[in-house]
């Protein structure tokens, strides 16, 4: 038996709807791996910048103390925030 016409357009109607929400899914997963891309680069440069600058190293201790949930507290429980060199063994200082 045939389909209709109106049974057609309510398939491409319906096609033409989950590709949309694919198309959607996609975008939302790449948002997200680009904001946890950004993340982890700015944390990264953040510690890197702590283990030269003293007041990024206690901003950086104070934001670990300050975290709202328990378990992320946790994930810091054993580790240690860097601390700058001691003046002169800068190696970003030109000798």
């Amino acid at each position: 038996m045939a389909d209709t016409e109106l049974e057609r357009a309510e398939k491409r109607y319906a096609q033409a709807k989950a590709r949309l929400q694919a198309l959607k899914n996609r975008e939302a997963t790449r948002q997200r791996k680009l904001d946890t891309r950004r993340k982890v680069i700015l944390g990264g440069a953040l510690l890197d910048l702590a283990e030269r600058d003293s007041g990024a190293a206690a901003m950086l201790d104070r934001l670990i103390r300050n975290l709202p949930r328990e378990q992320d507290r946790k994930a810091f429980a054993d580790w240690g925030v860097p601390s700058p060199a001691p003046s002169g063994s800068d190696p970003d200082t030109p000798s």
